[in-house]
């Protein structure tokens, strides 16, 4: 426990001495009513989802653990195919609003640190123009493929062989503000795909164009059938435009844990240590890990595999099967957790493994809180008009004043 700037003997925190903050990405729930904006109308991940389930696979989806703690009762009158709306819920729940300008993860990190993106971000849903690809062409040496928005599967089905026998960069692009940069890892190696990537984040940075991400996508294979893609994945996330909830944290002394892509989302800000993740599974490795051990503040998690692997891939089975590991390793947690521990689950957006195309979609996202100190009743947080709750809730256990994003719900946690 770090607390360097604390009174010695005093405790530093009003509830919670350790608050675990998981982002299931992508597993929105539904009825955001900017969807139309975003081309979503009637997108329900986790909706949709479970519905699928009783209709294709003829059971429900198994999440005891998160329906335990609220999960059913998440949107009042509006219950999820299959997920039960206990009477008595062991946890708090609700939904947040994302209301930052952008639809991507890093539009929902941010706002959930207290520093939604109220900005606009450059999309290019024709490809990038010439001007920006010449540099990265003469900063790196190498032809550009593609330059389309592609789903990332299909993009290595259509340009891999190609950039196997060139050497050249499968450059594209989403519905997000994103420049993604696949390459195989034996014809481009990973230091080399790095630097070429944190080069283009620098052309994008503004002023002429400002972009949310650029991701670097190595995969491996011989052949259009065999491709995939490998966990070297890197994000390379505009810099943060003002402090977050992370920032204030560490400057008052709190330990501050990344694990998964939180860190490249900030860049890295605030954060004093971090684990990348492989997989779904190996992150939630990393919180058994950051678990067993002696801290005080915020561990900071994303699981990304609902959105990569399942969510853009509009795939229904895996992404229910993944939400459902996930459940169980949550109880697995949950059983270690100390009674001054808690932890939160929510998401950053959508993305309907059953909708049209393969973008983000924009839905509320869920909200759910648990400590063993709780009294088994149930607590409605209802629905927060920001994400930012999630994090000056977070700053208000800790008595860390914030810059005024959100309203706090840590008295609601009774």
């Amino acid at each position: 426990m770090k607390n360097t700037n604390r009174d010695a003997g005093r405790v530093p925190y009003k509830r919670y001495k350790r608050i675990l903050a998981i982002v299931i990405d992508s597993i929105g729930v539904g009825g955001a009513p900017d969807a139309n904006k975003y081309n979503s109308a009637g997108a329900d991940t986790l909706g949709h989802m479970a519905s699928w389930f009783v209709r294709e696979q003829g059971r429900p989806l198994a999440l005891p653990n998160m329906t335990r703690l609220g999960l059913g009762l998440v949107r009042p009158g509006e219950p999820f195919t299959g997920i039960d709306a206990v009477a008595n819920p062991a946890g708090a729940y609700g939904r947040m609003q994302v209301t930052s300008f952008g639809n991507d993860s890093l539009d929902g990190h941010w706002e959930m640190m207290c520093l939604p993106a109220r900005f606009h971000v450059d999309y290019f849903p024709q490809g990038f123009p010439d001007s920006l690809l010449d540099k990265i062409r003469e900063f790196s040496g190498r032809g550009i493929l593609c330059n389309k928005p592609y789903s990332g599967t299909e993009v290595l089905r259509d340009y891999g062989e190609q950039q196997l026998a060139t050497g050249d960069l499968i450059v594209y692009t989403s519905g997000d503000s994103v420049l993604q940069i696949a390459a195989h890892e034996d014809v481009i190696p990973l230091d080399e795909l790095y630097r070429i990537c944190e080069y283009a984040r620098k052309l994008i940075d503004g002023p002429e164009i400002t972009m949310g991400r650029v991701i670097a996508r190595p995969y491996v294979g011989d052949s259009a059938d065999t491709f995939v893609r490998t966990a070297n994945r890197h994000d390379y996330g505009l810099v943060p435009t003002g402090p977050t909830a992370v920032d204030f944290l560490q400057q008052a002394g709190f330990d501050t844990i990344a694990v998964g892509k939180t860190y490249d989302l900030l860049c890295g800000h605030g954060f004093d240590r971090s684990y990348h993740n492989q997989s779904n599974s190996d992150g939630m490795d990393h919180v058994d890990e950051v678990m067993a051990q002696d801290w005080c503040g915020l561990c900071f998690t994303n699981l990304v595999d609902f959105d990569s692997v399942y969510g853009h891939r509009r795939d229904p089975l895996g992404d229910g099967l993944a939400l459902e590991d996930f459940d169980r390793r949550l109880g697995r947690v949950m059983e270690a957790m100390h009674g001054d521990d808690l932890v939160l689950v929510t998401a950053d957006h959508g993305n309907d493994p059953t909708y049209k195309g393969t973008d983000h979609t924009r839905e509320l996202v869920p909200l759910l809180a648990w400590s063993p100190s709780m009294a088994a009743t149930g607590t409605d947080l209802g629905l927060r008009s920001t994400c930012s709750d999630l994090g000056v809730t977070i700053l208000d256990n800790f008595n860390v004043a914030g810059n005024g994003e959100g309203a706090s719900f840590l008295e609601q946690l009774a």
